[in-house]
Order: C-alpha cells, then structure tokens, then sequence
C-alpha cells in the first residue's frame, strides 16, 4: 500500500486505519510530551512517540532537540512498530511536531506522512489507554543522509550561493522581542520569516497548495530554489519542509540545531524585520 503524499486526510486515514502505523506525538514548548492527552483519548491504533526523548538525542551543543544517532532512532523505530508499513503522525496543533516525524523518516527512505488537521479531524471514536507495539526484529539502523541537512558553519557560504533560509517561528520571535524561550533573542542573518503556523488555515489544515505557494514565492522561493530550514530547535522547520514539498520544491535542508544552537554559539544575531 501506497501513501497518497506526505499528506493525508482524516477520511483517508480512517479506510486504511489497518494498513499504516499511526503515531500521536503531541507536545508544546511549555507542556512537553502530552501523554497524559494521548493515554485519555486517541486515534484507534496510535502508538506515543515523545519528542524529546524518541525523536531527539540528548539537548547540549548540538541544540534542544539534536537529531538521535541513527543507532537510537532504530531503536526508536523497532519499540514503536516502525517496520515495513507505511506511518502517518499526527499530533494537536496543525502538524508542527508531526511533520518533525514525517520528515525523519523521508529522510531515511520509510514512507511517511502527517495527518493533516491532527487528531481534530478525526471525526470517528477515540480510544484509551496506552497502546504499544514491538517489532520481532531490530531494524537496523540509517545513517542520516547528509544531503538532507546543513549545518551551522555551512550557512554563510550556502545563502551567499543564493539559498533561502526560512525561519519557522513566529515574527515576534524572528523579530528578536523579548520571550521566555529564546535568550539571546534574534534571528540567524540573511534569514527570512516564515512562520510555520501561517502555512494553516483557522481549521488547522494545510492552505491550499496554490496559498502556500504563493507565501514561497513571497520569500523568492520556486521549485528551482535552494531552501534550508530553521526554527527554535530544528522542529516546526520541518513544517515549513513539508509545505515547500507540497509545492514542488525538491532541493532543502534542514538545520537542525537552529535558533537554539546558533544563539549560543557566538555566532552573529540580527534584530528586527
């Protein structure tokens, strides 16, 4: 069986609930995992996935949310039931943590895609309780491809080429207004706001394609351009990947470490629009 995209609907989800791994991964930056959400109510089948913890490595230099080793993302992928079917991610925002999972996974060549609305479109019953699913078999672990990320120390160089480096957080954060999160509070230079949460509409689905398109197109992005990915900690970025996907653009990367490893680094910071 074959995903439709990288992005699938709730009534398509519901025909083929039986013939893909679902995986809830809600979280907010000042809730964490939401477990206590997923164990109340979920979609039938739908196995947790904590973002810290099975999608990222240890926090330090690396950022707040580093990519794990491939060797712990196997081991991810094995106590999840990430096998041989295809995985569709869903959590309770719009996709903005989903689409961290979805684009792991494309990365490494297992098909993938985010449900789009998150658990809100689901309009069928939920379940309860904690659902787990173990593999007979490890699965082996894939190195992350290096053509699928950049690098701070890579940037400079790569924008100076013509790339566009989108940032997925809001333009007051862009901005460099005060937060409780970002400290020093900026923007990489030569980035451009783009912020992952005006890629949905008042519903929490995706904008039509022409729509997102359209916000590219605003920031000189096209199918032919150079993309990288930036946001607080190489999440919500991946939101802003799947949008540009959607629309056709092949060549992106994504910086993973992001705001929360360059802001420490020494590195410049610019303020302002």
């Amino acid at each position: 069986m074959e995903l439709p995209g990288p992005l699938v609907t709730a009534d398509w989800l519901y025909e083929h609930l039986t013939e893909v791994r679902v995986i809830d991964v809600r979280w907010a930056i000042d809730t964490g995992p939401q477990h206590d959400a997923y164990v109340a109510a979920h979609i039938p089948g739908a196995v947790f996935a904590d973002l810290d913890v099975d999608l990222s490595g240890p926090p330090g230099e690396g950022g707040r949310h580093p990519l794990p080793t491939p060797e712990a993302f196997a081991d991810t992928r094995t106590h999840l039931g990430l096998g041989d079917v295809p995985v569709v991610a869903y959590d309770n925002r719009g996709g903005p943590v989903a689409s961290r999972l979805w684009w792991m996974l494309d990365a490494i060549g297992v098909p993938a895609a985010v449900l789009d609305g998150g658990v809100s479109a689901w309009r069928w019953d939920l379940e309860s309780g904690d659902y787990s699913v173990l593999l007979d078999e490890a699965v082996a672990p894939i190195e992350w491809p290096s053509d699928r990320l950049i690098e701070a120390d890579a940037i400079p160089a790569a924008l100076d080429a013509g790339s566009v480096l989108i940032d997925a957080r809001s333009r007051e954060r862009f901005r460099g207004d005060p937060n409780p999160t970002d400290d020093p509070a900026g923007h990489i230079p030569g980035a451009v706001s783009h912020p992952w949460d005006e890629n949905i509409t008042d519903d929490g689905v995706f904008a039509d394609v022409d729509t997102l398109r359209a916000r590219l197109l605003a920031d000189g992005i096209t199918a032919d351009s150079a993309v990288l990915a930036s946001c607080g900690s190489g999440v919500t970025a991946c939101h802003n990947l799947l949008a540009a996907r959607l629309c056709g653009v092949a060549d992106t990367k994504l910086y993973v470490g992001s705001w929360s490893q360059w802001s420490k680094s020494g590195r410049p910071v610019e303020t302002g629009e």
